[in-house]
């Protein structure tokens, strides 16, 4: 028996998952919450992360608890996107981690992308604009606001890497994650030293090295391997971010697989052999934690716009699903506009919601129920057409996160996308997918020189067919024409604050 476990540490809470590789079925989960810093000033979003390492140490005890401790093989951590974590020589954490959804840097985007020459030398020299969500920024960020933490700062890691360095000791990073700083050339997968330089001279010394992400981030550090009962020969392999996690927990390892998360924030997906940069920037060209690259659209505003909306008429998931399902069909032209944070694509940072179509007839809990699914929906699907335009194109898509569990809500999806949607068997896609990638990692460091992700993904990653939802071709055609009024609006929006047009 080999066992391998994986982490998912999100925005939200940490899971764990202990994949048995013989059988390869999920045999243990174990889940513990952690919160947001509250009392911070709008658009300021952080985390401890020693909540984090907390957090880690308490699921990886539980699901130890439910099995034999002796077979585990190795552990894989998928992390939130984006987070700047300070350290400083020893490795102590000098400030809260400002978290991907932290839109508090937009002055600190401008000034960057001016320093480099503009938005199109962004794309030239990293592949990506430089956003709110990013980390380059964040980094700004604490040299111009906090001088005195700035100048302590020795080591730049991401959440997942931080976890990382918990488990084993080591400033370790690899090209997934990597890419999504706005620090790294994603086509060369080198960090950029004109952008570090553009930050601080001696940024490019605070960052660890690169490293292909079939690698291992070391093993258990002895304290570590003893608390948790675990073997000092546990390998930790290189993670990654949620979204690369994801991407191998729903098999897409290989062209032709599209993969959309309708979570706290939504993301839509897919790999590539050669990195797909966007002209427009809104597309983040991303690489994978599999060899190859992720093109990747973000939209910060999901399953918190349905939650509140939800939270307004005091409805349960069930009532609120009920809800949905009595309203019509693009709920009689009622449509949102879900910049309830802001927005990263498009990106409109300081932008804000629209509830356009308001009557007597629509202005109804199942009315307001249904357009809150549709309008984060329709966002999604602005990302998945600028996807095909780009050459990806979706056959099919499979959904995780919380909106993959209602079956009206993956309805919705399939008529708004115009492609089929299914879901998985295991919906913890990010924590599978670093028990995946630690045992794809272990295979090549016993030996396996042949071994590739797809030999495990292959019999493991599994979509539900109970859950397959069909578009419908007269649903298909009501939400291309709302898709048409909710893109009207955005590009509207988008003038409203000139400062995040498109580029031209």
């Amino acid at each position: 028996m080999s066992l391998f476990i994986g982490i998912d540490s999100g925005t939200q809470s940490t899971k764990a998952v202990v994949l048995d590789l013989e059988t390869r079925k999920v045999i243990a989960e174990a889940r513990a919450p952690h919160k947001l810093i509250e009392g911070l000033p709008v658009g300021h979003m952080e985390q401890d992360p020693r909540d984090w390492t907390t957090a880690l140490d308490f699921v990886i005890q539980e699901v130890c608890s439910k099995i034999d401790r002796s077979q585990v093989r190795g552990i894989g951590v998928s992390g939130q996107q984006h987070g700047f974590v300070p350290l400083d020589e020893k490795g102590e954490v000098i400030r809260p981690a400002k978290l991907w959804c932290d839109t508090s840097t937009s002055k600190e985007c401008e000034i960057l992308t001016k320093k480099i020459g503009g938005p199109k030398a962004a794309l030239k020299k990293a592949g990506l604009l430089f956003l709110p969500g990013f980390t380059a920024p964040k980094i700004l960020w604490l040299k111009r606001n906090e001088p005195a933490n700035f100048k302590r700062l020795r080591h730049v890691l991401l959440p997942h890497d931080y976890l990382n360095f918990h488990l084993t000791g080591n400033y370790f990073m690899e090209y997934g994650d990597a890419s999504g700083t706005a620090l790294m050339d994603v086509r060369k997968r080198v960090w950029s030293k004109e952008i570090c330089s553009a930050i601080d001279r001696n940024l490019i010394d605070y960052l660890p090295p690169l490293s292909c992400s079939d690698k291992a981030a070391g093993t258990l550090r002895p304290e570590i391997a003893q608390q948790y009962g675990l073997s000092t020969d546990v390998v930790v392999s290189a993670g990654g971010g949620d979204n690369m996690m994801g991407a191998i927990g729903t098999g897409n390892v290989s062209a032709g697989v599209v993969t959309a998360s309708f979570g706290t924030s939504g993301t839509i997906y897919a790999f590539a052999k050669n990195p797909v940069v966007d002209p427009d920037g809104e597309i983040a060209a991303f690489c994978s934690s599999t060899g190859g690259w992720l093109p990747l659209l973000c939209t910060m505003n999901v399953t918190t716009v349905t939650e509140q909306a939800r939270a307004l008429f005091g409805y349960d998931v069930k009532e609120f699903d009920a809800a949905a399902a009595t309203a019509p069909v693009g709920s009689d032209g009622l449509v949102l506009l879900p910049y309830m944070a802001g927005e990263r694509t498009p990106n409109v940072p300081e932008g804000t919601g629209v509830l356009l179509g308001v009557n007597s007839r629509t202005f109804k809990p199942a009315h307001i129920a249904r357009a809150s699914i549709e309008g984060v929906t329709l966002g999604m699907n602005y990302g998945l057409r600028r996807l095909a335009d780009l050459g990806v194109k979706a056959k099919e898509i499979r959904v995780t996160g919380g909106g993959a569990k209602s079956a009206v809500w993956r309805q919705i999806m399939a008529d708004v996308f115009g492609v089929p949607v299914v879901a998985m068997v295991e919906d913890e896609g990010a924590a599978l997918g670093g028990a995946l990638q630690a045992a794809w990692c272990v295979a090549l460091r016993d030996g396996n020189k042949k071994a590739k992700l797809t030999d495990f993904t292959e019999g493991t990653v599994e979509v539900d067919e109970a859950t397959r939802c069909l578009p419908d071709k007269s649903r298909v055609a009501r939400y291309r024409a709302l898709q048409d009024v909710q893109d009207k609006l955005s590009l509207t929006l988008r003038e409203l604050f000139p400062q995040h047009r498109k580029l031209a």
